[in-house]
Formats: structure tokens, C-alpha cells, sequence
């Protein structure tokens, strides 16, 4: 009874306040100058814009995501419009660029950095997720929407960092499970199939939420986990540690010792402890722990299947050489 009493009141607000419709949500975006090539520029309060990008936009960067290629700068210019994230409550929502509106509505939550949300038509990015009141909702990329949640954080957060507790979750079966654990955090009990029961002593039902909950937290805050581990349950204390990999950047759990990968499984950042160990920027990795893998989603697979160290075969100019991380 009470859902249908807020329905019916956001369905007069519709009505009364959001004169034009999406029509007057793709002007808004033409006026303000939102769309260009590849990118989002979208006009905020306090003459800032957030920028949706891959590489750095010319203009005086205050903030980057590099995660989610979102950066905040600093733009004096009068702006027609200043966009708002709307947190409230929405009958609908379309997305909406330069020439039209497709309405629909998300069909899967945005769960972490790696899987961003999706929506129920067939669209083109970049453009913007609004609802018909011309609320910002969303920015919707190639790979997917960024929800309202990540975006309020970011414009909010005086850091872009991320929390982490060494797993990543998908929805399965009505359970959230763990997908990969990561085992060179250190005191990560997790392993690769644990049911995920309750957060901090409310029930999990979702991982998009799940995944919210240990991201936005604090670095060092301890989070208590009940988990079914095959037919036993137990409770576990996780304490958050810094987020090193997901989104735009790699994560093969690598990262966290200090080696990033591109999509062709080439290493393209290297610290100063791996060189040392003979690697090089371009090196292909090409299996782990006698596994062969071809992806990174591969590699975050088997990574964990090991006992003493990790074993990886990387190849360079056909030269195939063994590195044994622990």
C-alpha cells in the first residue's frame, strides 16, 4: 500500500513538474554540450564538469577515477544547464543522447568496478541514463551504465580510492557467491565458491550491493562475514584493504603485487620489484599454474590454484621463460 501511495505521487510529479518529456532531455544535453566524440562532459554545480573519458581531457584535472575513466575539472564557462544526480525514486528512465531517447529501464545492477549495469533496449554510447524529468541517472559507456551510487561517491568523495576484501561476487542461484579470492592479500580466508550470507549482520541478497557496501568503505574498516563454506557455516572479519585493480584497469589480482595487464594479456605497467625479476612492459603471459589463459576473467580463474607460489610462463620475441611469484 505504501509503494503504490509513493507510485502515485511520483506519477503527479511526472505529470505536473516534467513538462516536454525526453524531448526536453535531449536539448538539454545539445545545450549543454554534453557529448563529444567518445566522451561525456556533463556540467556540474561550482563551475565544474564531470568528464566520462579514456585519456586525460585538457583542462585542470581535480579529481580521476582512473577505475571508471571519470575525471572532475575545473571549467569558469556559464553553463545552460547544471546536471544533478537524482538518488530518488524514478518511474522512468531512458537513454538519452544528442538525437533521441530510448526508454527502457536496467535490467542488472552495476555489481563493483567489472561489471557495469545493463538496460533493457539496444543503445548507443556514450550518452546519459535520465529519467523523464531530465534527472541524472546514469553515464552510459560501450561496456556498460555507471549507476547514480558510483557517481554521487565520486562527486562527493574528496578521493576517487576504493575499499577491497580480496573477492569478487556474482548473483547465482539466488545466493551470492565468490567467484576468485585474492591469495596474496594477506588474511584473506575466502576461497572460490563461498556462499556470502550476511554483511556486518544484515542478510546479502544482492552482489551489486554487496560489492557497494565493501568499495565505498573506509580503508581498514573490519567487516564481519558469515559465509557457507560447502555444508558449514562461519563467520569471518575481513578488514578492507586498498583496491588496486578493476574497470578500465586490470584485475587479475596481479595488480595487487604490482603487475598490470592489457586485454592481450601483455604486461603495460610494471613496479620496480618485477623488473628486477627480469620482466618487461610487453612481456605476454600465456599460462598460470600450468593453466593456459587467454583473459584476464582466465587468469583472476586459476590464479588461486596454487600451494607455495604462483607460477607464471610468459613469453617474449617466442623466448619462453617461468617467474614464481609468492
Amino acid at each position: 500500500m505504501f509503494r503504490l501511495f509513493i507510485a502515485l505521487n511520483l506519477l503527479i510529479l511526472n505529470l505536473f513538474a516534467c513538462q516536454g518529456g525526453y524531448d526536453s532531455c535531449i536539448q538539454k544535453v545539445k545545450d549543454a554540450g554534453v557529448i563529444s566524440n567518445n566522451s561525456l562532459s556533463i556540467p556540474v554545480k561550482n563551475s565544474k564538469r564531470l568528464i566520462y573519458s579514456l585519456s586525460k581531457p585538457e583542462a585542470k584535472v581535480l579529481k580521476h577515477d582512473p577505475f571508471l575513466g571519470l575525471y572532475l575539472v575545473k571549467d569558469m564557462s556559464e553553463f545552460a544547464y547544471d546536471f544533478d544526480v537524482n538518488m530518488h525514486l524514478q518511474l522512468g528512465s531512458a537513454v538519452v543522447d544528442t538525437r533521441r531517447a530510448i526508454e527502457g529501464k536496467i535490467l542488472k545492477n552495476q555489481v563493483g568496478l567489472n561489471t557495469l549495469a545493463t538496460f533493457s533496449e539496444k543503445y548507443k554510447a556514450p550518452a546519459l541514463l535520465m529519467s523523464s524529468c531530465c534527472s541524472f541517472e546514469g553515464i552510459v559507456t560501450p561496456k556498460g551504465i555507471i549507476q547514480k551510487e558510483y557517481i554521487k561517491r565520486f562527486l562527493s568523495n574528496a578521493s576517487a580510492e576504493y575499499s577491497d576484501i580480496g573477492i569478487r561476487v556474482k548473483n547465482h542461484k539466488r545466493h551470492v557467491i565468490v567467484t576468485a579470492s585474492n591469495p596474496y592479500m594477506k588474511d584473506n580466508f575466502f576461497k572460490k565458491g563461498d556462499i556470502l550470507l550476511e554483511l556486518n549482520g544484515k542478510k546479502i541478497d544482492a552482489a551489486s550491493v554487496f560489492m557497494r557496501e565493501i568499495l565505498f568503505s573506509k580503508i581498514g574498516t573490519k567487516h564481519r562475514v558469515k559465509i557457507k563454506r560447502d555444508s558449514k557455516v562461519m563467520s569471518l572479519d575481513a578488514i578492507t584493504q586498498k583496491r588496486y585493480g578493476g574497470g578500465e584497469i586490470s584485475d587479475t589480482f596481479l595488480e595487487y603485487k604490482g603487475i598490470y595487464f592489457d586485454e592481450n594479456m601483455r604486461i603495460q605497467k610494471l613496479s620496480q620489484e618485477f623488473k628486477e625479476y627480469g620482466l618487461l612492459v610487453g612481456d605476454r603471459l600465456i599460462q598460470v599454474n600450468g593453466t593456459f589463459v587467454k583473459t584476464q576473467a582466465e587468469l583472476r580463474k586459476y590464479i588461486e590454484d596454487f600451494k607455495d607460489f604462483s607460477s607464471l610462463l610468459f613469453e617474449r620475441e617466442n623466448f619462453q621463460f617461468f617467474v614464481n611469484i609468492k
